[in-house]
């Protein structure tokens, strides 16, 4: 039986040489990382929902599913979705919240989440708290999603997608109350590049309080924080309808 939990190794923002490469993170509480099944591997098997979960590594619960075989799994946990729920992927079930199935088997209006972008390689899109895509239309095979970004996009029809929208939707409420709290979620203290000297920040310097001093906002490494930072002719681009909302 495959383990659903293993130790989360720690890299505290650092490479292997030990120099720091992505700035802000350090420290964090020991966590177990649960391992979620993205793709949803077992095909036309009812699982039944035995728990919903915190997990520490995502903002939004898992539902921890028992299959038939006995075999349990991880699942993102849709709104409204509770223990004792039975859900099942396959290519002709049916269209109901937790149940994961081909986009094209899906009706135009549903809210879908956990999205393939390559069929098989498992859901890569909408898999945050509260988010979902909504599916507007069909154009031979492809089917033509809106984003929670606003984005209008085109994805394959055969990719699998899971019906509902996902719970948790007020985690960005929360209040986190004091300092402490992020230091345990690997949140180190960010400083504002203006209060920085020259050297250690493109936005530094100046007598007394003083602006960027430059024509756009740059970051700690020096490149454009602003406008497009898209890459020009990236491989996406000719299945994206319309960019996301400014």
């Amino acid at each position: 039986m495959a383990r659903i939990k293993i130790i989360k190794k720690k890299r505290t923002g650092r490479d292997n040489s030990g120099q720091v490469v992505v700035r802000h993170q350090g420290g964090a509480h020991k966590r177990f990382l649960r391992v979620i099944d993205f793709r949803r591997m077992k095909r036309e098997m009812p699982g039944k929902v035995v728990a919903i979960e915190y997990d520490p590594n995502r903002t939004v619960d898992i539902a921890l599913v028992q299959y038939a075989d006995g075999q349990k799994q991880y699942h993102l946990a849709p709104e409204g979705l509770k223990p004792g729920d039975v859900i099942i992927a396959g290519q002709n079930v049916e269209v109901r919240m937790g149940n994961a199935l081909p986009l094209s088997q899906i009706p135009v209006g549903t809210f879908v989440h956990n999205i393939e972008l390559t069929p098989g390689r498992g859901g890569q899109m909408a898999r945050g708290a509260g988010t979902y895509a909504i599916m507007t239309s069909r154009e031979g095979d492809f089917v033509h999603l809106k984003l929670p970004s606003g984005e209008m996009r085109r994805v394959r029809a055969e990719g699998y997608a899971t019906v509902g929208q996902l719970g948790n939707i007020e985690w960005k409420n929360e209040v986190m109350g004091k300092a402490g709290r992020n230091r345990h979620r690997g949140i180190r203290p960010s400083v504002r590049g203006v209060a920085q000297n020259p050297r250690s920040h493109p936005h530094g310097g100046g007598e007394g309080r003083s602006g960027i001093g430059m024509p756009s906002p740059k970051t700690f490494y020096g490149r454009k924080a602003v406008g497009k930072t898209r890459r020009p002719n990236k491989y996406s681009d000719k299945h994206i309808l319309q960019r996301r909302k400014k």
